[in-house]
């Protein structure tokens, strides 16, 4: 069944739109990965031009950023004060980033641009899974034991400007996180994905944050960031469309929690091996759609006039043209509340669905036998 996005004027299959974000919000749970880079390449090959691709799923990454931020802060594994550092060099990224999407969207470029930034990233991004996932695999055959430093200190620790984070118990230059931001806020801007591809090994090998408080803190920082990328685009381009921002939110949420239960039970070390294949394939696509495959416009102009748009089609066009701001602003607060619901509905129903598979296991428990002794 298909839907007309009114914003981005095309129509795209609801189903396929639906098993997509679902598919890549449970690959984003099982490996524990923004699927930022994954789900605006399938949109972009769904035919939805780039340029509404990219925004569109930054708002997405805000609810599943949301609900991973605040399952994180009921288990106290946040460090607010690094994620603010992070957040303030993300601001200017993200303006920077914004406008060098400007540029490019005036000289008709933007689209191919999007295209290979997409293509060396995940060209990149999977040949070294497949390198880290093949030292995994060897490693554990040979049941190698690697034993790391609790910090390991660089020359970005030593700038001026330094302060203490005492939940990550550093003390470091605060350009160093401010850095990390301006690059993660220019990223996103530009091509739709959270970051956390960029802040997780940041965070890890430069910052020297403990791991416990790394996923928790990425996606603290990727609200942010994607609430600014979202407003920005929403209010310069008038790009959110809210017909294709609800299936993505919809299917990425559910998506994340199959892919995080799964996880518990999988050892995920060999399958990063074929995830990385999968982002090649995804890179490869991308290469062939951009240089060799004949474009053909979904919709000219004089289609677009024809098509026939319900009231509510109708009332989001005008409320985005009118009101740019008032839009962005409705859509992110929409993302966060859809955030906000999963993350609770899962801290109530994570115990009950517990104790549920809990006394269903005791009862498939085999009872044991009463042995009997002959009376004398």
């Amino acid at each position: 069944m298909e839907i007309y996005l009114p914003i981005a004027q095309v129509s795209v299959d609801i189903f396929l739109l639906l098993f997509l974000s679902l598919l890549v919000g449970i690959l984003s749970g099982l490996f524990g990965v923004g699927g930022g880079f994954l789900m605006t390449p399938f949109l972009i090959f769904m035919g939805i031009p780039p340029a509404y691709a990219v925004p569109n799923e930054v708002n997405n990454i805000l609810a599943t950023s949301v609900s991973g931020s605040l399952t994180h802060y009921f288990k106290n594994t946040l460090d607010y004060k690094m994620g603010l550092m992070i957040v303030i060099g993300g601001v200017f990224g993200t303006l920077l980033g914004i406008t060098t999407f400007t540029y490019f969207s005036e000289i008709g470029k933007i689209s191919l641009i999007i295209s290979l930034l997409y293509m060396y990233l995940l060209a990149i991004v999977g040949t070294l899974m497949i390198i880290e996932g093949v030292k995994e695999v060897d490693q554990a055959r040979k049941k190698i034991i690697i034993k790391k430093k609790l910090h390991q200190h660089n020359w970005l620790q030593g700038l001026p400007l330094r302060m203490r984070f005492p939940k990550s118990k550093l003390y470091e230059s605060a350009l160093t996180p401010i850095l990390l931001g301006l690059v993660v806020g220019f990223v996103a801007a530009m091509m739709g994905i959270g970051g956390a591809f960029l802040m997780v090994p940041a965070m890890i090998y430069i910052v020297g944050m403990p791991v416990k408080l790394i996923p928790g803190t990425s996606l603290f920082v990727t609200i942010f960031i994607s609430a600014i990328v979202t407003i920005l685009h929403a209010f310069n381009y008038g790009s959110i469309d809210l017909f294709l921002v609800l299936p993505l939110i919809l299917g990425s949420i559910v998506g994340v929690q199959i892919g995080q239960k799964v996880g518990q039970f999988l050892d995920s070390t060999e399958l990063k091996s074929l995830f990385a294949m999968l982002l090649l394939a995804v890179s490869i696509a991308i290469g062939y759609d951009s240089f060799f495959r004949d474009k053909k416009q979904s919709l000219n102009e004089n289609q677009i006039e024809k098509m026939d748009l319900n009231s509510l089609a109708e009332f989001t066009v005008t409320f985005s043209n009118e009101a740019p701001f008032l839009y962005g602003s409705f859509a992110i607060i929409l993302a966060i509340l859809l955030g906000a619901l999963t993350a609770f509905a899962r801290k109530i129903m994570s115990p009950i669905i517990r104790k549920l598979l809990s006394d269903f296991r005791k009862k498939e428990q085999p009872k044991k036998e009463e042995i009997k002794f002959p009376e004398k």
